[in-house]
């Protein structure tokens, strides 16, 4: 007889409004005899702020559980948390997409049930997505050092631009002078970097993308790398400190310290519906193709 499935469930906090689609997910894995596994804020956030009983067979701290399926049930920054915590441990990860936007859930809460169904009939698709790892010239990152989707390096608040020197396998490439620079995976090129005008790039692409923010020279633009390369930023400011965002966490650096980014040893696994298409996403989720006109 097989083991029963184990599930690591994340949740964003702040959407109690849509707390049904949790119960609903909850009841047809124990309808399955599953082994549930809930994060602890988001067991806090349901049974104390939202009065639901709910007996998961246990609480998720940190990133200390081990499980077949984690599923991640918020929009794609909910996604890229369950990302973090599940690491390298090489568990494919669910969304169901709770918020707006979202490119990396690939299930509305109306299709949890065929979301389950899928999982034990074995007929989802598991997308594998590069990882970029990032390393300090002086100490280590205070925050997770690996990115699913971007490595940001920005100036502090309504400081000047900053000077960003970029080498890249040891041969120097610019500098840039900008509000910032991201270095972003296929998975990220739909993200932050979308919106300072870096390209699309399919998942399965063997590439990362440097898209400079707000740069001051016309000239400046994205650019395309191979995935093994390494980029080494310098970065000078007047404040003599920026900011580095790893996947929107944020941490405050000073002059001097230099960063390097390369593609890390692991990928994260994404489930996909079987029949299931990037380029559709793309033309559903970005309205391409769509006379926006006639709802004038």
């Amino acid at each position: 007889m097989n083991s029963p499935l184990r599930f690591a469930i994340f949740g964003n906090i702040f959407q109690g409004k849509k707390s049904l689609a949790i119960q609903k997910l909850l009841a047809l894995l124990e309808e399955r005899n599953a082994e549930i596994m809930i994060d602890r804020p988001l067991y806090d956030f349901l049974v104390n702020e939202l009065k639901i009983s709910i007996h998961p067979d246990r609480l998720i701290q940190g990133s200390d559980f081990e499980a077949d399926i984690a599923i991640s049930m918020g929009g794609d920054g909910t996604f890229l948390e369950a990302a973090r915590r599940v690491g390298d441990k090489e568990i494919p990860i669910l969304g169901i997409n709770m918020g707006r936007l979202g490119f990396l859930a690939d299930f509305s809460p109306e299709e949890i049930e065929d979301a389950i169904a899928q999982i034990y009939d074995g007929t989802l698709r598991t997308e594998s997505r590069s990882v970029l790892q990032v390393a300090y010239s002086k100490g280590r990152p205070k925050v997770y050092p690996y990115a699913l989707n971007e490595v940001a390096v920005l100036k502090r608040d309504s400081s000047s631009m900053i000077s960003i020197r970029v080498d890249i396998n040891g041969e120097y490439l610019t500098t840039y002078q900008a509000d910032g620079l991201i270095i972003n995976t296929p998975t990220g090129s739909t993200g932050y970097a979308l919106s300072v005008g870096g390209p699309i790039m399919a998942p399965d692409s063997h590439i990362m993308g440097l898209a400079p923010v707000s740069p001051h020279s016309l000239s400046a633009r994205p650019i395309t790398l191979s995935d093994d390369m390494e980029v080494e930023l310098s970065v000078e400011s007047r404040s003599h400190n920026f900011l580095v965002a790893i996947d929107g966490q944020n941490e405050s650096c000073t002059e001097g310290t230099r960063l390097s980014i390369r593609k890390a040893p692991y990928q994260v696994h994404v489930l996909k519906r079987s029949r299931g298409s990037y380029f559709r996403t793309l033309r559903t989720k970005l309205m391409w193709g769509t006379d926006v006109r006639s709802e004038l």
